[in-house]
């Protein structure tokens, strides 16, 4: 079957099969990919907790960095990606292209120049992101390797990103499932084994980010799947402005977690390395949590965008409705799960620092009361990002680590000192909630089923 086959045959299954069923077809493979990576950080950290508390410390001053090169690639490639659903959704295959090769180069290209900057001035990139003396030459030793594989993470986001909004989903799953897998298994041999330290995990993700990144590229242009050629980076303004409209509200969400984890590991410090280190694990289990919420948003993506491209709105309303529901019910039972067990789950990091398992229980638990408001947000901002809604999406998206998190933060640590900074999270998240509703009624429920009244009208 030839590739304009595949994709018409795809065109189809898009518009035509259940939503339900279709959601939960594409969401499975991005969920087992966002999970396997969930499990990576863990295993990462828990490997890393094993050496020291300044060890466990690093990951988490790292972790910020790793942020601003994600919050990059996913600006590229949701950006880039949602045009393609969009074009591919009205069988526009030539922009589709094009676009492909823009995401894909422009993050090759920064990403070789961010670790250039990083290899050349690591310790005052360090500083700046809340290393302590006594945490600096442990996160010095985690970010060399790091900073080495930029380009390639950087990259593998943009293609991963193509790949699933295109509907190839379960062919990213396999690249990012085989560099998760590698990685837990080179983390304990370079860390131990070889004797490396905190150097091993951090080369165990570089060594497994580049083979990832090589398979994605590898079964990009797979099938159906648009292929990747130097020939289509011809990139112009409005492509950029295409991509922002997209991408923008992921560069501001991750973005955002950059400097909200940045602020966050500056004001722990104030309390010892083991706040630090206790916020580290706390923002990994939470992640943890929060892949299968964005793996099941991940499959209603490329549902939307199809769909919307194609006008048929009743199904995009019907898959809204399905993902709000199921997300609720999900998000409910962890947080009830990881309330109870939040003793068991830090210790498990840590076991022999009483101090970091007191603060992470404490502020696992607040995460856990406030989770179940996080799909409503998520789902949301998914639709508004694919419908390209791009100031709604990106004022939500800037709620939970942005606009609410850096004040909850001043108020909390200034009034309630390490308490309040406990609870920073939780109280963001409730102000993001609260958004998130009032962009509900007044844009997606009014404007949205607006949009979809008068389409109705003009088939009639």
């Amino acid at each position: 079957m030839s590739t304009e086959e595949e994709q018409k045959k795809k065109f189809q299954l898009m518009t035509t099969a259940p939503v339900e069923k279709t959601v939960c077809r594409l969401a499975v493979p991005s969920i087992i990919s966002m999970f396997i990576s969930a499990i990576y950080n863990i295993a990462d950290t828990v490997y890393v907790g094993r050496l020291s508390t300044q060890a466990t410390g690093a990951v988490g001053i790292v972790f910020a960095y790793m942020a601003f090169v994600q919050a990059f690639g996913f600006f590229l490639g949701q950006g880039s990606a949602n045009y393609i659903s969009r074009a591919l959704g009205a069988r526009d295959t030539g922009n589709a292209e094009k676009m492909a090769a823009v995401g894909f180069f422009s993050a090759l290209f920064i990403g070789i120049a961010a670790a250039a900057a990083g290899l050349l001035a690591g310790d005052p990139i360090l500083r700046l992101l809340g290393a302590t003396e006594t945490i600096l030459p442990e996160a010095r030793a985690y970010f060399r390797f790091i900073a080495l594989g930029t380009p390639f993470i950087m990259s593998s986001f943009v293609l991963n990103n193509q790949m699933r909004l295109q509907g190839n989903a379960k062919l990213g799953m396999i690249g990012i499932s085989v560099g998760a897998t590698l990685n837990m298994l080179l983390d304990p041999l370079l860390i131990f084994v070889f004797d490396m330290g905190v150097s091993g995990a951090s080369l165990a993700t570089c060594i497994s980010q580049t083979v990832s990144f090589g398979i994605l590229l590898w079964l990009s242009g797979c099938k159906d799947g648009i292929k990747l050629r130097i020939s289509n980076f011809h990139p112009t303004l409005s492509d950029y402005i295409e991509i922002a409209a997209g991408g923008l509200p992921s560069f501001g969400r991750q973005g955002l977690a950059s400097i909200a984890a940045t602020w966050l590991n500056r004001s722990a410090g104030v309390y010892g390395d083991s706040a630090i280190a206790a916020f580290s694990i706390v923002s990994r289990v939470t992640m943890f949590a929060m892949s299968v919420l964005l793996g099941f948003g991940q499959g209603f993506q490329p549902v939307c965008g199809f769909n919307y491209g194609a006008k048929l709105y009743d199904r995009v309303k019907k898959a809204l409705n399905f993902c709000y529901i199921t997300a609720a019910v999900y998000c409910t039972a962890v947080a009830a799960a990881g309330f109870v067990f939040a003793p068991q789950i830090v210790s498990a990091f840590r076991a022999d620092d009483a101090e970091l398992i007191k603060t992470g229980t404490a502020a696992l638990r607040m995460q856990c009361i406030s989770f179940p408001l996080s799909s409503l947000t998520v789902i949301s901002n998914m639709f508004l990002q694919n419908t390209r809604r791009t100031l709604t999406a990106t004022l939500l998206s800037l709620g939970r680590q942005g606009l609410f998190f850096f004040p909850a933060i001043i108020i909390g640590t200034r009034f309630f000192g390490l308490r309040g900074l406990e609870c920073t999270q939780s109280a963001a998240d409730l102000c993001t909630f609260i958004l998130a509703v009032i962009i509900y009624f007044a844009v997606i429920k009014k404007g949205f089923e607006k949009e979809a009244a008068e389409q109705s009208r003009i088939n009639a």
